[in-house]
């Protein structure tokens, strides 16, 4: 494949694209776009190109995108954009070798590819650099990806696992929390997981705890909250929101057998890492009996690389080299 390589990370907010240089090169030129200005992903990739790369022709690409992609066809979960098609977006920016992935799959992608510096401890040791491994985050919405070791006598590698795991049932442990569920559920019809651990979803639960509490909510968005988190109505909300996310991420753990870590991504978690790191977090992780050993012998990190995602598109594409 010729280079320059175009790699993106397309959520319900910003489209992030950028330029690499092969496979061991770094996202170059990285640009943020509104998600809401373009009308699908490939109108998104084409004003990046013309815009903001100098309308060069990149020799290969690879677009992650927050929502499923399934025989082709590409949904994004939290923007306006209808249902579209790979090959649509290939033969609109004339890009033969064109992937389409889901987010989280990139995010696993990148995990070989972080150093140390990359990431945060968050309740014991780094991982380590082998087992199967997983890793979710807290954005505009929540996303949850698999990566699982391939033995050296089958070629080696990796494979990630892909799913739509943000969309699960909210993992409540306490009767506040069941109180949280009852609301939600009233609300909204359904007790998904992602209405409470996204950022709309912290909004979603500073308002429920005040139903709760008895008291007005003020209309705080999540930035707001992660702002105030001194104020205390917003310091509860932030609590509960880490207590949630660590049942969360246990179950996650559980379910992929990820001896080799569980890693936290997303946009909310680096800007609270103080509150994380504080938090019933890894306490909330381990609880659940009969198999707390098993979840406390599972580092936790915090991915603080700028663009985890692009690095795992650029990496992904390095895999289909000849």
């Amino acid at each position: 494949m010729t280079t320059p390589w175009l790699v993106a990370d397309v959520g319900g907010t910003n489209a992030r694209f950028a330029l690499v240089d092969g496979p061991d090169g770094t996202p170059e030129r990285v640009v943020a776009l509104p998600t809401r200005d373009y009308s699908g992903l490939a109108e998104a990739a084409a004003a990046y190109l013309a815009e903001h790369a100098g309308g060069v022709r990149p020799g290969a690409a690879c677009l992650a995108i927050a929502g499923p992609v399934v025989d082709g066809r590409i949904h994004l979960t939290n923007a306006g954009w209808a249902t579209d098609t790979v090959e649509r977006a290939r033969a609109h920016l004339g890009i033969d070798r064109l992937t389409v992935i889901n987010d989280f799959e990139a995010l696993a992608w990148s995990l070989p590819g972080l150093r140390a510096d990359d990431l945060i401890a968050v309740g014991g040791a780094l991982p380590p650099a082998d087992g199967p491994r997983a890793v979710l985050g807290p954005g505009t919405g929540m996303g949850v990806a698999g990566l699982v070791p391939v033995p050296d006598g089958a070629g080696g590698g990796w494979v990630p696992v892909a799913g739509e795991g943000g969309h699960v049932d909210v993992p409540a442990g306490t009767d506040r929390e069941i109180e949280i569920m009852r609301l939600l559920r009233a609300e909204l019809g359904v007790a998904n997981a992602e209405y409470l651990l996204s950022g709309s979803g912290l909004a979603r639960l500073y308002r429920l705890l005040a139903m709760l509490n008895g008291v007005p909510a003020q209309p705080l968005d999540a930035a707001a909250i992660v702002a105030r988190r001194d104020e205390p109505a917003c310091a509860e909300a932030l609590a509960v929101f880490c207590g949630l996310l660590g049942s969360f991420a246990g179950n996650v753990a559980l379910t992929l057998g990820a001896r080799g870590g569980v890693y936290l991504a997303g946009g909310i978690l680096p800007r609270i890492t103080g509150v994380l790191e504080a938090s019933d977090f890894r306490r909330r992780f381990e609880d659940k009996p009969p198999v707390t050993d098993y979840l406390k012998a599972i580092p936790t990190a915090l991915i603080v690389h700028p663009y985890p995602a692009l690095v795992g598109a650029t990496l992904r594409l390095a895999q289909e080299r000849p």
